[in-house]
This record gives structure tokens, sequence and C-alpha cells, in this order.
């Protein structure tokens, strides 16, 4: 797990938090109970149920540990008024590759309610390339599948939600 901040909305924080308190409660509670259930079936090597059960439990689990790390690291509040300037919490638009983009830099978390909205995290090649820069810089940043692409910054708004 990194130590990275992530800018949160309140909403968006207390969405999350409400989500980790269903998962640690109920959620776990319903989880043992399913398996319980599916191991007094017997055989647990050819218990479908069983193993459909520890899956969705891993599941519960992997997603405790991600809110709970996140939420620890989290700096709430309204997002940044934009100054220009490249920062967590900005709307970009920016031209990648010659097409123009419109995304939210920062965590996806907040932006669950804006499906049609891309998010890239800081710690995206793109997003470390670009944090920092003002309307009308262009840089370049290497692809995970090793290109090279360039980028220029075309407008760097407040998020608004």
């Amino acid at each position: 797990m990194s130590d990275v901040t992530t800018w949160l909305t309140q909403e968006s924080y207390d969405r999350l938090a409400a989500e980790l308190a269903e998962l640690e409660g109920p959620a776990r509670v319903d989880i043992a109970k399913k398996i319980e259930a599916a191991r007094e079936e017997g055989d647990l090597k050819e218990n479908g149920g069983y193993h459909a059960a520890k899956d969705e439990q891993g599941k519960i689990e992997a997603r405790i540990r991600q809110l709970t790390q996140l939420l620890r690291t989290a700096t709430v509040g309204d997002a940044p008024e934009s100054d220009g300037t490249v920062a967590p919490g900005t709307l970009v638009t920016a031209t990648i590759a010659g097409d123009e983009s419109v995304f939210l830099l920062g965590n996806r978390e907040i932006a669950a309610d804006a499906e049609d909205l891309d998010v890239y995290p800081e710690s995206s090649p793109i997003g470390q390339a670009i944090i920092g820069l003002a309307v009308g810089a262009k840089t370049t940043y290497t692809a995970p599948n090793g290109r090279d692409i360039a980028v220029e910054i075309v407008k760097v708004e407040t998020y608004r939600g």
C-alpha cells in the first residue's frame, strides 16, 4: 500500500466510509453464514457454494483493505480551486496524442457517480507527467506499452462533481 494522500470530497468520503462500515459489519456476518452453511453440506473439494462464498469473502476483505487505506490517507474537503495548474482534484482538458480529452486527475472514487468521466490517478504515467503543469504546457509521457505520447494542457478547472 502507498502512503500517497488522496483528495476526496466530503460526499465521496462519507459514501466510502458507509461502504466500509457495511462491509466490516453486515457483509462479513452474511458471508460467514454462507460459508458455514456451505461447510455443513459436506465434502469441501467439490462444494461449489463453499468455493463461491470463499471467493466472495476474499473480495470483501480486499475491498475493506483498499477502503481502509484510502480513507486513512484521504484529505477531505472541497476541490482545490484551480489556478490554471494541474493538481489532484482538478478537471483537465488536454490534447493527448492529437485527441482532446477531458478527465479528472485524482482517485476514481471521487467521480463514482460520473460514469462518463475518465479519471487518471496522480500515480499513473500521465498523472506524473502533467502534475504541476500550467495551461499551454507540453510534455510527453511513456505509456504502459512503451510508446511516448505527446500531451498539451488546454484547460484546468476546479472539479465541481
